[in-house]
């Protein structure tokens, strides 16, 4: 049962990602025939405002991967930041259980030493 209940939650997660994605409408071109974008951030405008100040500015290197739209781009950009909380909550809870585990451990070391202590035999 557990197993079906993880299956299914993933299934809702995906698709509560990708649903939204598939039906959103892009709006009209404008007047110079632009496409207007609809998931804009702030490196689109750092290009446009470095574009402005200085035209003749060459980047250093491309990248490796180019999205094939803004959308697709969101869409990781989402995935690596649950991917980091994901992993920094793995981490904490690892880190507590092993506390508590530390714990446990030690207060049945004390008990057993108590218990040989106070046995007469």
């Amino acid at each position: 049962m557990k197993r079906h209940q993880n299956l299914i939650l993933l299934i809702a997660v995906l698709l509560l990602a990708i649903f939204p994605l598939w039906l959103i409408q892009k709006p009209a071109p404008d007047a110079q025939g632009h496409q207007a974008a609809i998931f804009t951030g702030a490196d689109d405008q750092a290009r446009a405002l470095v574009g402005k100040i200085a035209p003749d500015y060459k980047p250093w290197f491309k990248p490796l991967l180019e999205p094939a739209s803004s959308e697709i781009a969101s869409l990781l950009f989402a995935l690596q930041a649950a991917l980091g909380a994901g992993f920094i909550g793995y981490y904490l809870g690892v880190a507590v259980t092993r506390e508590k585990m530390r714990k446990k451990e030690k207060e049945e070391k004390q008990k057993s030493a108590a218990n040989r202590d106070s046995d007469p035999c």
